[in-house]
């Protein structure tokens, strides 16, 4: 049956890569206060056990990638199963959400539609560098906190949308934002093949490293403005804390691009990834402990 999962459609689905989007989670639930706790439970699995693993199942059985991709740096070959699997996730996932709200269930449905229209040969968004980028920055960011935010505290969307709530969600969009196009900047050789116009592409290398700068920066801006607004700066000089890592990285690796162009690869780009994520994790763990 095409609905169970091979070897190869597990590693495909990429279970792990949820750990990068569960900051956007933690920031949700650290500024809720009050908190539905089934719901905070059922959103948490909603997410990162079926939503986004069958957007990462999706994307890859529709891309066959031959060369390292997102946590996988030699994928396996894809198979039928793979994408009979990542639909059976979306559906679960969504029939799941039921559960928490019926607006819940409209945004597992609306982020898992958009995912499609980013990998689906007959749309395929990713092949639009500003429009695949806005989908990202938008609704793995900005669109995951806002709907948890009001899922977890068993609030409407159609409620009051408050100045802090609004830029809470842009923090989330200009930290995901920046992470984005760094993950394709090795990948530019094999995404032109495909005919996908990424946006590293379009920036070059060194433009991408400028952009996600740029980004991070904004980021860091709004996440004072948004402590300052609440009296809670030390929340922001922790912020600053976490970064140094994140930032040691980052410059660490422009400067082996100046040497060697090469070094926009797989293992550079992991790195990077892997500690910015644990760094944003790890920070939105300890402020929603200090609350």
């Amino acid at each position: 049956m095409i609905y169970l999962p091979t070897k190869s459609t597990l590693q495909h689905s990429r279970f792990f890569f949820s750990f990068f989007l569960m900051p956007v989670y933690f920031f949700a639930l650290g500024q809720a206060l009050t908190v539905d706790i089934i719901n905070a439970a059922l959103v948490f699995i909603i997410w990162h056990l079926f939503i986004y693993p069958a957007s990462n199942g999706y994307n890859s059985y529709f891309d066959k990638d031959e060369g390292s991709i997102a946590l996988l740096e030699k994928p396996p070959a894809t198979d039928k199963s793979l994408y009979g699997f990542s639909l059976l996730l979306d559906v679960c996932g969504i029939l799941l959400a039921l559960f928490v709200g019926f607006e819940f269930a409209i945004a597992a449905f609306v982020y898992g539609l958009l995912s499609k229209l980013y990998s689906h040969p007959s749309v395929r968004l990713k092949k639009y560098p500003w429009i695949s980028f806005l989908v990202v920055f938008i609704f793995q960011g900005a669109f995951v906190y806002w709907t948890t935010y009001r899922a977890i505290k068993g609030q409407s969307m159609m409620d009051n949308w408050p100045g802090d709530f609004i830029l809470a969600g842009i923090i989330c969009s200009c930290l995901i934002g920046a992470s984005y196009p760094l993950t394709q900047v090795y990948q530019h050789e094999e995404d032109s093949k495909r005919g996908d116009k990424t946006l590293s592409i379009v920036l070059g290398v060194n433009g991408t490293f400028i952009f996600s700068a740029l980004l991070f920066s904004a980021a860091t801006v709004l996440m004072y403005v948004y402590w300052s607004r609440q009296d809670r700066m030390e929340n922001f000089w922790l912020f600053t804390a976490f970064i140094i890592p994140v930032l040691g990285v980052f410059l660490n690796w422009i400067v082996k691009l100046k040497r060697d162009k090469s070094q926009a690869n797989f293992k550079n780009m992991s790195k990077m990834t892997m500690v910015s994520g644990a760094a944003m994790l790890v920070y939105f763990l300890v402020i929603m402990l200090m609350q």
